[in-house]
């Protein structure tokens, strides 16, 4: 099957820790591959950078929230109520719904993870609390992720931490071992680590991370991926997992992008695209002598 593959360059460059390494690019970009089966890492840049989570914060309270299902305390079929005040701007449907709606659990979950619906997330935040999110990420030993609050309330309904300009916050290190650990199945039971992985399969921001990944002739791409983006302002991520011929979890985070559009053609969207592609075929399309059980 033809891969529909372009050859585009390497375009990250071997510098220091905290310079600028993406070559074209006019702000900060952090990267990390690891080896899913091994762990091993692969590669790395920049990877303690503190970057806003935007969209990425989702995951670790898509876990959380699975977590709360796995002890008994939540139910995925449980129906909590939309309320007219719990529609937020930002992306999403739910905020075009009439109030009264009641979305089961699982639907708020993918919700949030397929369409990043903030309105969705909000639900599940009040659902799970900020502080069960971050006391999972504390145990995790992920110190450079932390959800401050709800997403896209007006200034009277935030923290105190987030009126003062404070964002939602990780890092390129916590996110791929976030999903590194998820897709290992170290989290998570078997049931709920099954449906975390299938909601993430199913996001439909399709603008970095899987945009050059190769297809068959029918266009459906030819290995899975579990992934999520985030966008802000000048703010382009996207983490997931890629089941490549060598799967590999990839994290690329960046921030300083000039290109103020919120479309595909965006100059540093199209520019880290290219990037993840030459990542995940130095890496991910490389021999590799571990074997490949995280294959699910």
């Amino acid at each position: 099957m033809s891969s529909h593959h372009d050859p585009v360059p390497i375009v990250i460059t071997e510098v220091q820790s905290g310079e600028r390494g993406l070559a074209g690019h006019p702000g900060h970009v952090s990267v990390v591959v690891r080896d899913l089966t091994s762990g091993e890492v692969l590669r790395e840049h920049d990877p303690d950078r503190v970057y806003p989570a935007a969209s990425t914060i989702k995951i670790a309270l898509l876990v959380a929230a699975l977590r709360l299902v796995d002890a008994g305390a939540a139910h995925l079929d449980e129906r909590p109520v939309m309320d007219a005040g719990d529609r937020v701007g930002g992306d999403g449907v739910l905020k075009e719904l009439v109030a009264g709606l009641a979305p089961t659990l699982r639907d708020l979950l993918t919700l949030m993870i397929v369409v990043s619906d903030n309105t969705a997330t909000n639900m599940v935040i009040d659902r799970v609390g900020v502080d069960t999110v971050n006391a999972f990420l504390r145990e995790a030993g992920l110190s450079g992720t932390e959800l401050l609050g709800k997403l896209q309330l007006p200034p009277e309904r935030q923290s105190a931490r987030q009126r003062a300009g404070e964002r939602n916050r990780t890092t390129a290190r916590d996110l791929a071992e976030l999903l590194l650990r998820l897709a290992r199945g170290e989290l998570l039971s078997r049931s709920s680590t099954e449906v975390a992985l299938d909601i993430l399969s199913r996001q439909q921001h399709q603008n970095i991370l899987t945009r050059h990944l190769p297809r068959d002739e029918a266009g459906e791409r030819l290995w899975r991926v579990a992934s999520k983006h985030g966008e802000l302002r000048g703010v382009h991520h996207d983490v997931g997992v890629v089941w490549s011929p060598r799967p590999v979890v990839l994290a690329i985070l960046s921030e300083g992008g000039l290109d103020p559009r919120e479309h595909p053609d965006n100059h540093e969207v199209r520019l880290l695209a290219r990037l993840a592609a030459d990542l995940v075929r130095t890496y991910g399309e490389a021999s590799s002598s571990v074997s490949q059980e995280g294959t699910p």
